[in-house]
């Protein structure tokens, strides 16, 4: 008999592991409206087209702000694409172990053009956050950059 509640114990532990990743997912900041997901690809294809425009896109969490959580980077639908994810500082936190994870995020897209000056500081600040400020290389900073990013209101990471 207690070899037969040991092998349901085990049954019922690897069916409590197997359940599916939505039910651990984790809602950050406000609930999650739009119905239609945009491909980060489009937006990054024609960034004017979507600027100031709500979007939802979805992808792989590839890196995560370790100073303070306030951004994630999320990879796109093609490769060697992804876009930032920025909220206010404190209002959302997102914790370092997302990365790798799976988000849904909604927010406005913003498109600033950065002087050399400006882009040179923003890649500063971004190594000086990850701990790699000695890796900073200056030179590579020629010309005026576009960015593009999504200011955040509301996120789901699973």
């Amino acid at each position: 008999m207690t070899t037969l509640r040991t092998l349901a114990a085990a049954v019922l532990l690897v069916a409590v592991a197997a359940l599916p990743a939505q039910s651990q997912a984790k809602n950050y900041g406000k609930p999650l409206t739009l119905k239609e997901k945009t491909p980060i690809s489009a937006i990054l294809k024609d960034p004017h087209a979507y600027h100031g425009k709500r979007v939802q896109v979805e992808g792989t969490i590839v890196e995560v702000c370790e100073e303070r959580g306030c951004w994630i980077n999320i990879a796109s639908d093609k490769p060697f694409e992804k876009i930032r994810f920025k909220v206010d500082d404190g209002v959302i936190v997102f914790p370092l172990d997302a990365k790798g994870k799976q988000a849904i995020v909604e927010g406005v897209v913003q498109v600033n053009m950065l002087t050399k000056e400006q882009a040179m500081a923003q890649a500063k600040e971004m190594h000086k956050e990850r701990g790699t400020l000695a890796k900073f290389d200056s030179t590579k900073y020629t010309k005026d950059v576009m960015d593009v990013q999504i200011k955040g209101d509301g996120a789901r990471v699973q």
